[in-house]
Formats: C-alpha cells, structure tokens, sequence
C-alpha cells in the first residue's frame, strides 16, 4: 500500500529567494502529523506546493502513489482536503452554510450550481456531524469564527478526502471555543475511515493526543520529523524557533515557556 502522502526532494525557489530546501517527508497509513516553525520557516510554502499553487523546482511528491505533474492534478486536489481561513475571503457573505459545503465536493469557493439532492443529504449529514446542523441555513456573513472553522471542516470531508490538512484552525479562537474545536478534531481522528490529519501551528499546547507524528521546519529545512515523543523536545523547539525554550507535559497536554 502506497504512503497517503510522499514528499522527496522538494526544492522552491522564486528568483534567488530559496523557500524550500529538498524536503524528504513520509506520511503513513494510520499517522496524524503536526507541523511546527516560526514565521518564515517554510510552513505556508510547502502547503502551497502540496495543494498546486507553488509549482516545485525540483523533487516531486506523490499522494496515495500518484505523483504530482503526472496524473490529473483536478483529480488528485480532491484527495486532499484544506482547511484555512484564507478560504473565508472568497466565500460571499450571503452564502449558506449548506451551500459551502457542497462546495467542497467540487474543490470551487462560490460554486455558481446548488449541488444535486444527494450532495444536498451528504452536506447536511456532514454538518451534523460537526454539530452545524441547525445552522445549515445560516449565511457565512452571520457564522462566529469557530463556526466557520466547523463549516470549512464540513466542506473539506465533502470530497472523502485522504488527507485533511489543517492550516491554524484556532486562529482567532476564544480559549473555551479553541478548547471545544480541539476535542472536536480528536473525535475526527478517531472516526473509522477518517482521513490522516497534518495540523499546521505556532502554539503546542493545541497538539492533542490524536497527533502521533511532528514535522520542525527552520528556514526552509527539515529540522526534525517523527514520532512525536522522539522530535518535540525542549532542544528540537528551541532550535526551531531560535530561543531557549522549555517544553513541559502534563496530562497528555503539552506546554512551553522561556
């Protein structure tokens, strides 16, 4: 069985501005992974490459085996799911809730068709399962920010995707609100047939017992990737975020001060 997601090589370059330096990473069957850098650490280009908009200049990467440049990237995109607030900018504010998330089945913000009643039934199920089903009616201008996390969430699933790629979803969240959004991933990590998680953050107090894996960027470089016990230590983070850092678990919770 191919990996869900192989990356070898992965070299960006735009002019003599180096983003991404020959990244080799490896997502198994059964792995939630977490990406962890400061700003400038590579984070947000290596997404770009991954969902097609950042061409590579040199290595490829591959999802489920089939490599990208060779089969039909409009085909592969839909086995990868994103979720990020930068997708709240091209939704109309009028848009319902329901319709989002139709959306998603067809990977198209502000999609101009209303889906057929199967898509309609799934989207529904779909944001019940998020807890969104009163709102399903709701139009996106008048959604809170941890509703619209849910929502995009929703809309993600909507293409069973292989691999769900989680861009800061706390972004924005209120403690109590962060808190349920947290708990909510851990019961989609342990949903049969759930897709592999990759949660994209600055703060590691958000990674929940669901991640298994860590991948540290520092300008552009892989600093350390695997088990989650073995690669975030107090020395690996604070290499990866220049500053003498002290990292502390309590209650499968993790914590880290100056």
């Amino acid at each position: 069985m191919p990996p869900i997601l192989e990356v070898s090589g992965l070299r960006v370059e735009r002019g003599r501005t180096h983003l991404l330096h020959r990244i080799d990473w490896r997502i198994e069957r059964g792995e939630n992974w977490v990406i962890l850098g400061a700003n400038g650490s590579g984070k947000t280009s290596l997404l770009k490459a991954l969902t097609g908009f950042l061409s590579p200049t040199a290595g490829e990467f591959s999802v489920l085996g089939r490599r990208y440049g060779a089969a039909d990237w409009r085909e592969l995109r839909l086995q990868i799911g994103v979720v990020t607030s930068t997708f709240a900018l091209s939704i109309p504010p009028s848009e319902v809730a329901l319709d989002t998330v139709i959306s998603g089945k067809y990977a198209q913000l502000d999609l101009w068709h209303a889906g057929s009643p199967a898509d309609r039934k799934v989207a529904l199920r779909l944001l019940r399962w998020v807890g969104m089903g009163a709102l399903a009616g709701r139009e996106w201008a008048y959604l809170s920010q941890g509703e619209r996390q849910r929502v995009l969430i929703a809309r993600a699933l909507m293409a069973r995707p292989r691999l769900l790629i989680l861009d800061e979803p706390c972004a924005g969240l209120d403690p109590v609100a962060r808190g349920h959004f947290l708990a909510f991933l851990d019961r989609l990590a342990a949903r049969r047939f759930a897709p592999a998680l990759v949660l994209v953050t600055h703060h590691v107090e958000e990674i929940t017992p669901a991640f298994s894996h860590a991948l540290l960027l520092r300008s552009g470089r892989v600093l350390a990737a695997g088990p989650c016990r073995k690669v975030l230590t107090s020395a690996s983070l604070s290499a990866a975020f220049g500053a003498r850092l002290r990292l502390t678990r309590r209650d499968q919770r993790l914590a880290l001060t100056l």
